[in-house]
Parts: structure tokens; C-alpha cells; sequence
């Protein structure tokens, strides 16, 4: 292994190895790997695991979660403006998003979440980004499937960044 890119969750893991993949990356073939670490919290462990090891090591994180990775990796950390569901939701636009949804059999449970009252009158990018991250399994699920629904000229700059990152870097 040459490269590890440190994320947070599984979503995160998903999303960067099928944007890999759609750009014809072979990322095992390469030696990099992307390691969901359980949560920011879990970052000084994860560099007890790789540091030092002649292993080039990134990251990517959320926002709120940009000091501890930077403390830990410092430049090398690429930062989702909110999170990884704010981004794609960004780059696909609502409508596709929901195209998305309707594919895979969630529009109706997102309409009836958009009902509910805390929910109701509020936007739709901000809808869809709690419907997203409303579970972990859905997190997970649509983080291959919004990728996959990406047109590659409009991958969120933190994704297409770690990306181009670990090909240049190492």
C-alpha cells in the first residue's frame, strides 16, 4: 500500500471509491485504500495505524470536522462544505436528486418526510440532506448511487481533489 485516505464514515468510503472507479481508477491496483474511520474522534488512532509507516496518508472530512483532521494531517485534508450529502446534492441539483430517489424507491418516504412539520416550508436541498443522512444504510446506499448519477464534469471539488490527490501525491 502506498496511499490511505482517511474518511469518516462508510458513505464517504463508497463515494470516493465509485467516483474511482467511474474515472477508471483501479485504487487497490494503485495501492491507495480508503479507510472509513468510525468518526473524526477515531483520527489519532487511524494515524497510530498508518503514520510512520512510509504510507502517504490524506484525509477527508466535514466541516465541522475540518480542525481535528488538519491538526492531524495538516495539508492534506480535503473539506466537504457541510458534508458529503451537502456536495452532492449541490452538484446534481434537487430535481436529480430526486430522480435518484424515484429510481430506487424513496420518493414517496421523502415526500411523506417533507410533510411532517419541522420539515414542512423548509428548502428542498435541505429536505433532501436530512432525508440522506437519516440513516446509515440510506448514507451509505445513496452515496454510490448520487456519485453514479454525477455528471463527471461537476464532481464536488473535495472528492474530485482527493482523487486527483492520491494519483499526483503518491
Amino acid at each position: 500500500m502506498s496511499a490511505v485516505v482517511l474518511v469518516e464514515g462508510a458513505s464517504d468510503r463508497v463515494a470516493l471509491e465509485t467516483l474511482a472507479r467511474r474515472r477508471g481508477r483501479d485504487l487497490a491496483a494503485e495501492g491507495v485504500a480508503v479507510v472509513a474511520i468510525g468518526g473524526a474522534q477515531a483520527i489519532g488512532r487511524a494515524l497510530e495505524r498508518f503514520g510512520g509507516t512510509g504510507v502517504g496518508v490524506a484525509g477527508m472530512c466535514d466541516a465541522g470536522e475540518e480542525a481535528l483532521f488538519r491538526r492531524a494531517l495538516g495539508a492534506n485534508v480535503f473539506v466537504c462544505v457541510e458534508d458529503l450529502e451537502d456536495e452532492l446534492i449541490r452538484a446534481l441539483g434537487a430535481e436529480r436528486v430526486e430522480e435518484v430517489l424515484e429510481a430506487e424507491g424513496d420518493l414517496r418516504p421523502f415526500r411523506t418526510m417533507q410533510k411532517q412539520p419541522e420539515w414542512r416550508g423548509r428548502p428542498v436541498h435541505d429536505q433532501l440532506r436530512r432525508f440522506l443522512g437519516s440513516g446509515a444504510r440510506r448514507k451509505i446506499r445513496y452515496a454510490r448511487f448520487l456519485v453514479e448519477a454525477l455528471d463527471l464534469d461537476r464532481v464536488p471539488r473535495p472528492l474530485a481533489a482527493v482523487i486527483e490527490h492520491t494519483f499526483v501525491a503518491y
